[in-house]
């Protein structure tokens, strides 16, 4: 939102790639509602302005926010009456919840998964797109982490988004679950 036009090309692409098959958009780091409905309306004025000059383009695409920061996590309940599908960035998200950089070799010990912190973010955050009806996605670390894929499945995530090299094992990991056990 702080570099309008360079946004506004890159809205505009989508919508145009959109007449070629399914496309999506994912508005990343959130930290408020109004953030969200200020990216909404700016998708919105992409499309018509294309409308207005005949380019192709295709507005029925689905929108999702990335929730990468706790502050968008506690409203994840608004912002999900706002869009299609939530996903959330668990390496983002861990880092500002433990207030911890998690290159830094002196304070990586405090970036903690598992954190009950964490754990009370990443649920709200599920119960909340599930309360609006959507899909809440899973992604980063802790989306291929073996020992984590049992709680995540467990909060109700319903899709993992992992590293092309992840995906046999998080995919075999997934099929020996129970969503019951998980819970």
């Amino acid at each position: 939102l702080g570099r309008l036009e360079m946004f506004k090309t890159q809205l505009r692409a989508i919508l145009r790639a959109g007449v070629a098959g399914r496309v999506s958009v994912m508005f990343p780091m959130l930290s408020t509602l109004d953030e969200m409905r200020r990216s909404r309306l700016l998708l919105e004025e992409c499309a018509d302005e294309l409308e207005s000059e005949g380019i192709a383009h295709n507005r029925e695409i689905e929108v999702g926010a990335m929730i990468e920061v706790p502050s968008a996590a506690l409203v994840a309940d608004q912002i999900a009456g706002e869009v299609d599908f939530l996903s959330v960035g668990t390496n983002d998200l861990i880092q500002y919840t433990m207030a911890v950089d998690r290159v830094n070799d002196q304070v990586a010990d405090l970036y903690q998964p598992l954190n009950p912190a964490v754990i009370r973010l990443l649920r709200m955050t599920v119960s909340a797109g599930h309360e609006k009806k959507i899909w809440v996605g899973v992604c980063g670390e802790m989306a291929s982490d073996l020992l984590c894929i049992p709680l995540l499945v467990g909060l109700g995530f319903d899709e993992f988004s992992v590293s092309a090299p992840r995906v046999p094992a998080v995919k075999h990991a997934l099929r020996n679950l129970s969503y019951d056990q998980c819970k």
